[in-house]
């Protein structure tokens, strides 16, 4: 019995360090994505509102934007939806929502019951798009500079604290993407 005790114990404390570690880092919920600093990927998508009309994010050059990656399956995505409205309502930049593998009729559904936080949507039906964009799975939030530079990535439900950061970037003085 004594011989299973150390190593019990180590893996205790093994498992506690890591908690804490977890716990208290600063990019819990950050994903550090090897678009960081480098040019958006470049998409040309329909549009929910008129799907005979695609959209490119390169219209929004000169500007600051959002990419949303959503879908009416994620029960994630239900979960940050009343935040993105508040986002839209900010008036601060425009939100894209890349629309991932999902029904028109389902989309329209969902933001004519929740509400459209976005100013346009953009349907990845074979989700390829979302790929380019390095995602893993939805939500996933992307801040794109004027320059078209993709400055932050957040993996998961999009948060007051979140948005501050995004928000951040605006006002910094240019220097390295974080």
């Amino acid at each position: 019995m004594n011989r299973f005790l150390i190593p019990l114990g180590a893996f205790v404390l093994l498992v506690v360090v890591l908690a804490v570690g977890i716990r208290h880092s600063a990019d819990k919920g950050t994903i550090r994505s090897p678009l960081i600093g480098k040019p958006a990927p470049v998409f040309n998508l329909a549009t929910l509102s008129e799907p005979k009309r695609t959209i490119s994010n390169t219209e929004l050059r000169g500007k600051w934007y959002v990419v949303n990656i959503w879908g009416t399956w994620c029960f994630a995505c239900r979960e940050e939806h009343a935040y993105l409205l508040e986002m839209k309502r900010s008036g601060v930049m425009p939100i894209i929502g890349l629309n991932w593998k999902d029904e028109d009729e389902k989309a329209r559904e969902w933001l004519t019951q929740l509400g459209d936080p976005y100013d346009f949507v953009a349907m990845d039906y074979d989700g390829s798009v979302a790929i380019d964009w390095g995602a893993y799975g939805a939500p996933e939030t992307f801040l794109v500079n004027p320059e078209g530079i993709v400055v932050k990535k957040r993996v998961g439900v999009m948060t007051p604290e979140v948005w501050n950061d995004f928000v951040s970037h605006l006002h910094a003085p240019k220097s390295n993407p974080s």
